[in-house]
C-alpha cells in the first residue's frame, strides 16, 4: 500500500490554530521569537530567567517545580495572544520525561538511611503535575490528558490535541516541555536545553485563526522536517523542539506541510494552510 492510499484512510478533520506561546534559550516568547523563525534576525543562545507564573495562587506557586514554571510559562505566552478563556479549554500536556529534577531528589532521598521523601516532591513527581497546577489555576474541569511518548511527544502530544478537540468540540490547549536532566540521569537521558511550546487549537474557525491544521499518518521511514540553520541543532536537542519546522511555517505565514517522525508507528505528515 503506498503512502498516498495510507493518508487516504486515516486523514483527520482540520482544526484552527489560534495562538501560539513558546520558550527557549533565545526564543524568549512566541512574539520576540518571530523574527528569527522568520529569518529575519540571527539567532542568539540567551538563556531564560527564572519565571514566576502569574496564574498561579502564592501557595501553588512557592510549590511549583521547574518543569511546571516552563509549562506555565508558555502557556501564559499563549495567553496574552488570545481572548478566549482558558478555564473553557480541554488540555494536553506532553512531556517526554517528566520532571527530571524531583525524581533524582527522590532518588537521592531514597538512598539514605531515613528515606524520608517530602509529600510535595511526591506529589510534583507525578506525570499529570502541571496539568494538575493548570486546572487549579483555570479552575478548568474539562476533559485533560497529560502523556509521555519519549522523542516522539511532541508528535504524539499533537496527535492527542487534534483528537481531543475534534471529539469533544471544544477549544483545545496543547503544551509540550521538557527541561534538562541533572546528573547522573543527564548521563543517560540527553536534554541539553530546555524547550516548550503551546498550542491552543479550536474545531472551528474563528476570526484570530492563523491557521488550519491537518494531520495525516505517513509509512513508518519517512524522513521528517528539519529546522533552518542554527534551528536544527535546537531541534535535536529537545523533544519538545521538534515542533520548530511548524512554528518557521507560522512566522513565515506560510503554508506547507512538514513530516513529524514517530519511531514506533508511522510518521504523520502535517498540512499548514494560512488563515
Amino acid at each position: 500500500m503506498t503512502n498516498a492510499a495510507i493518508k487516504s484512510r486515516v486523514k483527520m478533520d482540520s482544526v484552527y490554530l489560534e495562538a501560539v506561546g513558546l520558550a527557549a534559550p533565545g526564543l524568549l516568547s512566541w512574539k520576540a521569537s518571530l523574527p528569527i523563525l522568520a529569518g529575519i534576525q540571527s539567532y542568539e543562545p540567551i538563556a531564560l530567567d527564572k519565571y514566576k507564573p502569574t496564574q498561579l495562587p502564592p501557595n501553588e506557586a512557592r510549590r511549583a517545580t521547574e518543569l511546571v514554571r516552563l509549562a506555565f510559562r508558555v502557556a501564559e505566552d499563549l495567553m496574552s495572544n488570545t481572548t478566549t478563556p482558558m478555564g473553557d479549554c480541554a488540555n494536553v500536556f506532553s512531556s517526554s520525561g517528566g520532571d527530571y529534577i524531583i525524581v533524582d531528589q527522590i532518588c537521592r532521598s531514597l538512598c539514605e538511611p531515613e528515606r524520608l521523601v517530602s509529600p510535595t516532591q511526591f506529589h510534583n513527581s507525578v506525570h499529570n503535575s502541571a496539568a494538575g497546577y493548570w486546572s487549579i489555576a483555570t479552575g478548568s474541569r474539562l476533559p485533560s490528558s497529560s502523556l509521555s511518548a519519549y522523542e516522539d511527544s511532541f508528535c504524539m502530544g499533537l496527535l492527542e490535541a487534534i483528537s481531543l478537540c475534534q471529539t469533544e468540540q471544544l477549544p483545545t490547549l496543547l503544551v509540550v516541555y521538557d527541561i534538562k536532566p541533572p546528573y547522573p540521569m543527564s548521563a543517560k537521558r540527553v536534554v541539553p536545553l530546555e524547550f516548550g511550546v503551546a498550542f491552543l487549537l479550536s474545531p472551528t474557525p474563528r476570526a484570530r485563526a492563523i491557521a488550519q491544521l491537518q494531520l495525516s499518518a505517513l509509512g513508518a521511514d519517512v524522513a521528517e522536517s528539519v529546522a533552518s540553520g542554527e534551528l536544527e541543532t535546537i531541534r535535536l536537542a529537545n523533544p519538545a523542539a521538534r515542533s520548530l519546522p511548524l512554528l518557521e511555517l507560522l512566522a513565515r505565514k506560510q503554508s506547507g506541510n512538514i513530516v513529524l517522525s514517530n519511531r514506533n508507528h508511522n510518521s504523520y505528515q502535517l498540512e499548514i494552510t494560512g488563515c
